[in-house]
């Protein structure tokens, strides 16, 4: 574990009962050994082979690592330790110096939090047009260093290296891929979630990831989102918070104390920009949805899983388990009942507003724990095919239905994880591929509940990828009904292999000048310097902005001229139902709203918000209609 890349220090302290404070059994009397590695006289513990405590290390290097993000005008930075002893000081200090300087500038203090080590700052009036060292100290000699850079606002293109899944079955270092995202140089890293699967050890399994990529976090924005086995459960649909009856979970609810599920996200989470809207959900455990805007890319952070329902007790049971479904006749209206939901009223709220704002954005993208699709057929083993899996996001239909509408609203790709499995598709709503495009990341190591793209016939669908390598592209359903079309898959071949069990992780580009975004797939053992055929087969894929949006045009609205201004927000709203076709910034000085069916709609502009109403009950004209309509942005 992590004494393959730390040596250990045996120092015997001899205390017993709460000290400093810190009680013996932080998550109450019910969950005695929760942490049990990391609370408590942990300096006792054995350790799992009898070797001593499994996070004992030298004193001078309790400082293990950091992760931060800067919004507006605010840096919030995270500093994780390793336990600490009685004796030890409680306090991290951060200091910054302009890069090339030598003096060190003291900004801040802080306080260890316990139960997690974690340290927190907030640093206000950030100045983010330049880069910055930083220093975090603890006690005489533990220093931990790193970048903070600055936006990278005047980059043409925008670099996003997304990972998830980071088994622990295979402990130790991860340093081709961390070789290769040091030569990719992302911009922003996004982790979606499962970065610990030892469950009731979460600080120790934190630690352990934040060990294995610290080196390429300590200089660049980080987002960390939690997942279902970060806060030990098997599957998460949280229900808005209840208690859930086991850590399977799915009748609803999390199973764990609140206090262990905060502790998760105060150390996961806590360094992402201000939620929302932080008021807690049941039982009192917090929120984190959120977004950030980082060089021109407007980042919506949702959870997908915090608000959404659990299947047992509430749809009939169709397979082996609640959440599985493997009855073919089975009538899908049967599990998509009108009380159930998936992201919840409350981050429904939010994406309708974040929708709307365009401020410091040119492109916008969604970023959350999972698929909404069943983009799978064989599940942990290739003999066994499941038909319908309830954890993803495709289920409950018509709740990612909404969120899609939503997403599609702003020609916004989704980027997730959980899968175990690589894909790009884009989804279909109405029909197929008239919605966005999503992209979910290869698991980091791909050890647990492997997964397969194969269909039973062994048939492309309709409008396969031209000159594709892989066999089963095009348009299918999946077993929720879903419509999605197959661009790109990376099945293991070999799981038994560590180079064949397709491990790995995604590269996302942003080129904010050609509006377009490019997805890549990377193997965990490719040589980043081999170019593109290093990827795997099927990637790199490219695309435009505007075909997150796959409706087919049915007509034109009056072309807009934009007095004194160039790339305004544009919303245009059919008026028979209030429906927001999209809300997008344009490129240019002029822009002619495109329709998908006849009827009335407004035109609401402006320069950051569409809050200008500029053209109401406006019909389509004819395709070669030349009427333009001169606006001026107030």
């Amino acid at each position: 574990m992590l004494a393959r890349t730390l040596c250990v220090a045996v120092l015997v302290v001899a205390c017993c009962g709460s000290v400093n404070g810190e009680s013996n059994k932080p998550f109450g009397p019910d969950f005695p050994k929760l942490d049990s590695d990391a609370v408590g006289e942990w300096w006792k513990t054995k350790g799992k082979r009898g070797n001593g405590p499994r996070l004992m290390v030298p004193r001078d290097q309790v400082l293990g690592f950091s992760v931060y993000t800067v919004a507006h005008g605010t840096l919030k930075l995270t500093a994780q330790l390793f336990p600490l002893l009685p004796d030890e000081s409680r306090e991290v200090t951060l200091e910054v110096r302009s890069v090339g300087d030598e003096a060190w500038r003291k900004v801040a203090v802080e306080k260890v939090q316990y139960p997690g080590w974690s340290a927190h700052f907030r640093v206000k009036n950030w100045d983010a047009t330049q880069d910055f060292d930083y220093r975090l100290s603890h006690g005489e000699k533990a220093t931990f260093e790193g970048v903070i850079r600055k936006d990278p606002n005047d980059k043409e293109t925008i670099v996003v290296g997304s990972l998830s899944c980071n088994s622990s079955r295979t402990p130790g270092p991860r340093p081709r891929m961390v070789e290769n995202l040091i030569k990719q140089d992302p911009d922003l890293l996004f982790f979606a979630g499962d970065q610990s699967y030892h469950h009731t050890q979460h600080t120790f399994g934190w630690l352990e990831f934040g060990m294995q990529f610290r080196e390429i976090m300590k200089d660049r924005p980080t987002i960390t989102i939690p997942d279902d086995h970060d806060v030990g459960q098997a599957n998460i649909w949280g229900e808005n918070g209840k208690k859930a009856r086991t850590p399977a979970g799915p009748a609803g609810g999390f199973f764990y104390p609140a206090s262990y599920v905060n502790m998760v996200q105060r150390c996961q989470t806590w360094h992402l920009p201000d939620p929302f809207d932080a008021k807690p959900i049941e039982r009192g455990i917090d929120v984190y949805y959120t977004n950030l805007v980082l060089g021109g890319i407007d980042f919506a952070i949702l959870e997908d899983r915090k608000f959404k329902s659990g299947p047992q007790g509430k749809i009939p049971k169709m397979g082996p388990r609640p959440d599985h479904i493997n009855d073919p006749a089975y009538d899908r209206a049967s599990v998509d009942l009108p009380e159930l939901k998936l992201l919840g009223d409350r981050q429904l709220l939010f994406l309708d507003q974040w929708t709307d704002d365009w401020t410091g954005a040119t492109m916008k993208a969604v970023l959350s724990q999972t698929a909404f699709c069943g983009a799978v057929h064989l599940h942990g083993s290739p003999s066994n095919r499941l038909l319908a899996d309830l954890d993803c996001n495709g289920w409950p239909q018509t709740g990612r239905h909404v969120a899609l509408e939503r997403i599609r609203r702003v020609w916004a790709p989704h980027l997730c994880g959980d899968q175990h499995l690589a894909v790009l598709v884009q989804h279909g709503l109405e029909a197929a591929s008239d919605g966005p495009y999503a992209f979910t990341s290869p698991a980091i190591v791909n050890t647990i509940y492997g997964r397969w793209w194969h269909p039973e016939d062994e048939q492309p669908g309709q409008n396969p990828v031209v000159n594709s390598p892989l066999a089963w592209t095009g348009e299918y359903e999946d077993g929720l009904g879903n419509l999605i079309r197959m661009l790109a898959y990376a099945n293991p071949e070999d799981r038994n292999d560590e180079t064949q069990r397709a491990d790995g992780h995604g590269i996302v580009r942003f080129n904010k000048k050609d509006q377009t975004i490019t997805f890549e797939c990377w193997s965990r053992f490719a040589d980043v310097d081999d170019g593109d055929q290093a990827q795997f087969p099927g990637w790199p894929v490219t695309i435009r902005t505007s075909q997150n949006d796959g409706r087919t045009v049915k007509g034109y609205l009056p072309e807009l001229r934009f007095a004194d201004a160039e790339s305004p927000v544009v919303k245009v709203i059919r008026e028979r139902d209030g429906e927001v076709l999209y809300s997008v910034r344009v490129k240019g000085d002029r822009f002619r709203p495109a329709i998908y069916e006849p009827g009335k709609y407004t035109i609401k502009v402006g320069q950051n918000r569409p809050d200008q109403e500029v053209l109401t009950g406006v019909t389509s004209g004819a395709m070669t209609d030349q009427r333009t309509e001169k606006v001026e942005i107030r």
